[in-house]
């Protein structure tokens, strides 16, 4: 079992920035690739960020290409996304995930964190 929870998330106007944070806790942290998800009301859940077991590899979606950076602390055990140059569309409640594998589809990741909310006005 792995048990995740994300903070960090909160109220910011567009162009501004946000870091969420996903604290791990069970088994090794560095096991597994982690993820960041979001939905936004009335969507699906979408892939955002993934980041391999070491760090070495990370992916994102082509909407936060340039904006966005995922990082890991494998001491800290816990995973990050800087969010950068926000928009009103990147509006939704955020979820870490983590995966024994390296993928961006939400099927692939066994354990979830409760969400976080970003929020962001125009």
């Amino acid at each position: 079992q792995v048990q995740l929870v994300e903070s960090g998330g909160g109220s910011v106007q567009a162009g501004g920035s946000l870091r969420l944070s996903c604290a791990a806790s069970g088994r090794t942290f560095s096991s597994y690739a982690m993820g960041w998800f979001r939905q936004a009301p009335g969507k699906e859940r979408e892939f955002v960020a993934t980041i391999s077991r070491s760090g070495g590899m990370t992916s994102y979606a082509d909407f936060v290409k340039g904006r966005f950076t995922i990082s890991r602390d494998n001491v800290k055990n816990t995973v990050y996304l800087q969010m950068n140059s926000l928009k009103p569309e990147d509006t939704a409640i955020y979820y870490c995930a983590a995966a024994l594998g390296y993928g961006s589809t939400w099927w692939e990741y066994s354990y979830w964190g409760q969400g976080t909310q970003v929020t962001v006005s125009s």
